[in-house]
């Protein structure tokens, strides 16, 4: 008996440039995997190469906890999400320093 294939899509996003690649994958493919079959280093010379093949995935918006066991389905549409630039702890902190050091707000 032959393996089903499944219709998902592998989405990657920079300021400037979007792409979203439609594969046709294997019932059992990961997350992780589906990512590796879209090849996005080449759609995205310019990223060091292992930008993909560590960065944080998501299913239509949420987050996985564990993308290279996460099996996919029919539809799936897994999201690259990129390093952010600031942690946002950080970056609330760095605003209240701000503000503290600003009595005119």
């Amino acid at each position: 008996m032959a393996a089903e294939t499944l219709a998902v899509e592998v989405a990657f996003a920079l300021p400037s440039k979007q792409r979203i690649v439609a594969l046709w994958v294997p019932e059992g493919t990961t997350a992780r995997q589906a990512v590796a079959l879209a090849d996005l280093p080449t759609l995205f010379p310019d990223l060091p190469d292992d930008t993909f093949s560590q960065a944080p995935l998501g299913i239509f918006g949420k987050a996985l906890r564990d993308p290279d066991t996460q099996l996919l389905r029919e539809g799936d549409r897994v999201e690259v999400y990129r390093p952010l630039a600031i942690d946002p702890k950080v970056a609330r902190l760095e605003r209240a320093k701000r503000q503290a050091s600003d009595p005119g707000r």
